[in-house]
């Protein structure tokens, strides 16, 4: 699913601030990929894809950014009524 079609999307609000999150972290922002799906029980999945070198950046220094970005999201995701 494209980020943008607000139509399909379950968690429009997570999907655009793990975006923005995202792109402002990476060094190629056009290479940012964010898809979702269904995850376990009645969970949305959100899956991230970013150009190649800019993966360590996301995930930080033992994960403490990754980890941040999840709390954040999940805040986001409050507002869509899911759990993500």
């Amino acid at each position: 699913m494209s980020e943008f079609d607000a139509n399909t999307l379950e968690a429009p609000v997570a999907i655009a601030v793990l975006t923005h999150i995202v792109r402002s972290i990476v060094d190629d922002a056009e290479a940012v990929n964010v898809s979702s799906g269904p995850g376990k029980g009645d969970k949305i999945l959100l899956e991230v894809r970013v150009g190649p070198g800019d993966l360590g950046r996301v995930i930080g220094r033992r994960g403490r950014t990754a980890q941040s970005i999840r709390t954040v999201v999940r805040a986001a995701a409050a507002n869509d009524d899911v759990d993500v």
